[in-house]
């Protein structure tokens, strides 16, 4: 099969006479790309993709898509757009044929992984066949891939959202990040729902200031969600405003959860075991359930999913809102989202993927209540990342666990020893351990009735990232091995 270049790039081409190109295919991978296709070359943080034009026309490339002029002949034409990461995301939907019908976007700091996971199991309970694309890869009914990237290239994106169609999926949520966002890979997608969870700091390392990133999550409201669709923003975060405002300019439906929530107004949220019963309103009438999930942050995560459903066949009257409520009551959370993966002598032991100062606060806090005896946490920090949350997420663990070890965490090209030291900095009468299968082991044997642990960072992973290199590595296994020797 091969397309016609002008109608792959149709929006971006200004005055280019590229009426006779045909291509079989798009690819921004120089190493992958095939006889006939076009090379788009991306800009990239460190080099730029026209570097490796020569090598894609070596490979068989019809032509070159880029920002900028070729230094050299290549033997092949070069069409200039003026924002190529835009132009391949809209070219690889082009290329990739018909996706499914309802398309949601769930952005913020933390909380992207449990929205989609709860708006996937609602969509279950109500007969909705759907999908999700994120952090844990891709998920539909019991088949999960993992995947790389939060955000998916675009080429990688629309492949599988043309197979979902393929499978009979109409219905796919996606977490939509920082990076994915910035990079426009995104920008191939309509959006009919977004949704807003929280804003703290996070990707500093990549963005310039808080600005940048706000700005770049923006993106999802501002331009990527389509005219007159539906925007569920958690209105309790500090931060909501300006996504509410952006999809106001959007001409969308805007729909506010949480306390101060216009669409879900929660009244009230009390502990029930390892749940809680949260009352409140939803438009105007009576809400009232019981939530299977520890932590005030589930409740907006799980309302948060419940607007967007019920938003996402709006034009059909919406979803049944008695039946969306009634599926909350049975929400299992996402994995490693402060999940309860064992008990010992009396002690509840938590996985988190908290790995920035407010998830971990959150999460503590989530937690504190439970522990009648002691609350204790394992903590590290990732290198190559954020430098300036180390010391803070050192202070925030002393502040409100009892017991407190310090660990690795991905440490990356850095010195891991020095990454400890940092978060040791705020983490004041902290224990220090480095191995991190140590520190878990320690922990657990000094636990005891009524204590509650958590050990924070790396939640569904299942790799320690030493120098360049995955090792395998697994906070559960290393539950599951540590209780083994007990």
């Amino acid at each position: 099969m091969s397309h016609l270049l002008t109608e792959l790039l149709a929006g971006a081409l200004e005055d280019e006479n590229i009426e006779n190109i045909r291509v079989t295919g798009i690819n921004s991978d120089s190493r992958a790309i095939a006889f006939g296709e076009a090379f788009f070359a991306l800009p990239g943080s460190n080099v730029h993709g026209d570097v490796y034009s020569a090598k894609a026309v070596e490979r068989g490339a019809r032509v070159i898509v880029c920002d900028r002029e070729p230094t050299t002949d290549l033997g092949v034409s070069t069409i200039i757009v003026e924002n190529v990461r835009a132009a391949y995301a809209k070219a690889a939907m082009r290329a990739s044929g018909p996706q499914p019908k309802t398309m949601m976007g769930i952005t913020g700091t933390n909380g992207k992984t449990s929205v989609a996971a709860f708006v996937l199991q609602i969509w279950e309970a109500i007969g909705i066949k759907g999908a999700t694309i994120g952090t844990l890869g891709t998920q539909s009914g019991e088949k999960i891939v993992a995947g790389s990237l939060t955000t998916p290239d675009p080429l990688t994106l629309h492949k599988q959202l043309a197979q979902f169609k393929s499978d009979g999926i109409e219905h796919v949520i996606m977490e939509a990040s920082s990076h994915g966002l910035d990079q426009s890979r995104l920008d191939g997608i309509e959006f009919d729902v977004v949704g807003f969870t929280n804003l703290s700091r996070d990707h500093l390392d990549y963005h310039e200031d808080m600005d940048g990133y706000r700005d770049a999550k923006l993106r999802l409201f501002k331009e990527l969600m389509k005219e007159g669709g539906a925007a569920v923003v958690n209105g309790d975060d500090p931060e909501h405003m300006p996504f509410l405002f952006g999809a106001m300019e959007r001409g969308a439906t805007p729909l506010s959860v949480g306390r101060e929530g216009a669409y879900i107004e929660i009244s009230d949220i009390v502990r029930n075991g390892w749940g809680q019963r949260i009352t409140g309103k939803l438009v105007g009438e009576p809400l009232d359930f019981l939530l299977p999930l520890a932590g005030e942050f589930q409740a907006l995560n799980a309302v948060v999913a419940a607007a967007m459903v019920v938003a996402g066949d709006i034009d059909a009257g919406g979803a049944d809102k008695e039946m969306v409520i009634a599926a909350l009551e049975k929400l299992e959370g996402a994995r490693g989202r402060l999940e309860k993966v064992a008990t010992h002598k009396g002690a509840a032991i938590f996985v988190d993927y908290a790995h920035t100062p407010d998830a971990l606060k959150t999460a503590l806090g989530a937690l504190r209540p439970y522990a009648t005896s002691s609350l204790k946490v394992v903590i590290g920090a990732g290198g190559d990342r954020d430098q300036g949350k180390r010391a803070q997420m050192g202070e925030i663990a002393a502040e409100i666990a009892d017991q407190v070890i310090v660990t690795d965490d991905n440490p990356r090209t850095e010195d891991a020893a020095a990454i400890r030291a940092q978060v040791m900095e705020g983490a004041k009468g902290a224990t220090e351990i480095g191995d991190r299968s140590e520190a878990i082991k320690t922990a657990i044997e000094g636990l005891g009735k009524g204590d509650v642990l958590l050990i924070a960072g790396k939640g569904h992973e299942d790799y320690q990232i030493i120098g360049t290199t995955k090792h395998p590595f697994s906070d559960h296994e290393q539950v599951v091995n540590a209780l083994r020797t007990k």
